[in-house]
């Protein structure tokens, strides 16, 4: 599999980048389903799905966006909240012609995914919401803090957390900090509640971020909701698990598979 094309793009007033994977003309005709859109959490980029998106670029076209102030974009002049980021997506992927998609998002790129969902629901045809943040009963900045230094001690493999927190390096303390009060005010468990699209939540099943009995509540607030554990993996499961994560998405998608592995979830 080649690597994405890179493609820059300014849309509501924010530079952010897309790295695009589309199939050759003709392959699979008649077939071709909704493409797959991955979006990235707090502090992060594009780089931690590149596993999971190389795995969908075989059966799907499949877009990844760093959102501006993260990866290698240019820091906004001011914070923007979550409807900014969702507002974003969208237009990026209007102008690149994708009106119609599956919208997965991972830690605080659920926020993101589920304002998107809200904003415009008629082009999201499926919800997946990866380590999906905050938990309403764990609302403290230091309950975070805790959770994810236990998750990159404990549960995540020497690659992830290399990708992470040389990621972290890049975004710079400013700007994570004030991402950071955004994604703390964020109502995850009430917004996902007007989400109209089929949602599939998707944790790790040693993820100290996103707790079981967290997922299964959101996931039980939406209205057509899932859960799916993936055994053996912290927060980052669509690195570390990338094949289990890659045939979840597209099995509840119903997009046709043509590589990776089959799913080894533990569904509930």
């Amino acid at each position: 599999m080649s690597r994405p094309d890179r493609i820059e793009i300014e849309a509501a007033g924010q530079l952010g980048h897309v790295f695009v994977s589309t199939r050759p003309a003709g392959a699979a005709a008649g077939e071709a389903g909704p493409a797959v859109v991955l979006i990235h959490g707090i502090g992060v980029s594009h780089r931690y799905f590149s596993r999971l998106h190389g795995l969908l670029a075989e059966s799907v076209d499949t877009y990844s966006i760093d959102l501006p102030g993260f990866g290698a974009t240019p820091r906004p002049e001011h914070t923007l909240t979550v409807a900014d980021h969702a507002t974003y997506i969208l237009g990026a992927l209007e102008q690149l012609g994708v009106l119609e998609f599956v919208l997965v998002g991972h830690s605080m790129g659920t926020q993101f995914a589920i304002e998107a969902a809200l904003q415009q629901p008629g082009r999201i045809s499926q919800l997946v919401l990866m380590g999906p943040v905050v938990d309403a009963k764990r609302r403290t900045v230091v309950q975070q803090a805790l959770a994810l230094g236990r998750d990159s001690v404990f549960f995540e493999s020497l690659s992830s957390n290399a990708l992470v927190f040389t990621d972290y390096l890049r975004c710079g303390p400013a700007w994570y900090l004030k991402t950071l009060r955004v994604m703390m005010g964020y109502p995850t468990e009430q917004k996902v509640t007007g989400v109209s699209a089929p949602v599939l939540v998707v944790r790790g099943a040693d993820d100290p971020v996103a707790s079981a009995d967290w997922c299964r509540r959101l996931a039980a607030h939406a209205s057509q909701g899932h859960l799916l554990e993936i055994e053996g993996t912290g927060h980052v499961v669509q690195h570390n698990r990338s094949g289990e994560v890659a045939g979840a998405i597209l099995d509840f998608a119903g997009l046709r598979r043509t590589a990776g592995e089959a799913s080894q979830g533990r569904p509930a």
